[in-house]
């Protein structure tokens, strides 16, 4: 069959515009291999605007409840695909996934991102036991802490600041000499007596026993292993898209996020539009991305009327 409307992506971006594309009866297909996206991972969201604290886990659970609750006969839901290649046949779009291939007038790319992860011993070990990748969803958990920011980019030096609101002092490690933030921030950041900066470091372990207790690097200049202290590792050494299945079909930046009009998150191409953190949006969070979805889908809905 055609549907109006291709969703794919089950975190806040697609959730929003699933529920939105079932009160606007626009006969749509949802694809996505999990409810909600990144954030599954945190024990404690605090910014998810209307609710003060939530899991990860309920969160995801309440945006899979609130999207069955408004499908209906109009929204067919997929779940356990991922995207491969989304195609323009004619006037429409061919989505495709290892289950098969699905048909659409047009489509709204909300796959998100996934974080760029630390790959040294423990690691692994301690990921979501004091390691963490989202400053803004766990860093209050570790207030009156020692922490530590892994990363000197913008992200790296806006999650430390976060943190310095309410952590006992943050130490920010970053591999290269110079960092990659804007001078301003960096200067800003520094001033803050709890704040400590490293440079040219290698990392080399994360210790502990049944959570992390200390970060070990290298000073490249000298090359003395150093040992620091702390119960919380806060991760920012990027971010990656998920937009493969777009490629050459739409544009993309220098760093693989669709480039979109803000004004309406239109893409390059007629009928494709896109929200959330795949897009080159200057910031990417929950309330952000469900609300760049919202506007989309009002977009789209305009887009198919008038076709």
């Amino acid at each position: 069959m055609l549907y109006d409307l291709a969703i794919i992506g089950g975190g806040p971006a697609g959730v929003a515009a699933g529920v939105y594309a079932s009160r606007k009866r626009l006969k749509t297909i949802f694809i996505t291999d999990v409810f909600g996206g990144q954030s599954t991972v945190s024990d404690d969201i605090q910014n998810w605007i209307g609710t003060p604290s939530i899991s990860g886990v309920k969160l995801a659970e309440d945006l899979e409840k609130h999207l069955r609750a408004y499908a209906s006969d109009i929204v067919d839901i997929h779940t356990g695909e991922k995207v491969t290649l989304i195609e323009k046949v004619g006037e429409n779009f061919k989505v495709t996934t290892p289950k098969g291939s699905y048909e659409a007038r047009a489509v709204l790319a909300c796959a998100g991102s996934f974080r760029r992860k630390l790959t040294i011993p423990g690691a692994e070990q301690f990921e979501h036991k004091g390691i963490t990748y989202c400053a803004s969803c766990d860093g209050p958990m570790f207030g009156d802490q020692d922490v530590i920011v892994i990363g000197g980019g913008n992200a790296g030096f806006e999650s430390a600041a976060q943190l310095l609101a309410y952590c006992k002092s943050v130490t920010l490690i970053q591999r290269s000499k110079e960092f990659r933030a804007d001078p301003v921030t960096v200067a800003k950041v520094l001033e803050n007596p709890k704040m400590k900066a490293v440079t040219d470091t290698e990392l080399v372990e994360i210790k502990g026993e049944q959570f992390a207790k200390s970060l070990v690097y290298k000073n490249n200049a000298t090359g003395e292993l150093v040992e620091l202290p702390a119960t919380g590792i806060f991760v920012e050494i990027g971010l990656l898209p998920t937009t493969d299945f777009l490629k050459g079909l739409v544009d993309l930046n220098e760093n693989n996020h669709i480039v979109i009009d803000p004004r309406t998150q239109r893409t390059s191409v007629d009928g494709i539009w896109a929200a959330g953190d795949a897009t080159d949006v200057l910031y990417h969070q929950n309330n952000i991305a469900a609300g760049d979805a919202v506007r989309a889908l009002e977009d789209i809905y305009i887009y198919l009327h008038r076709k």
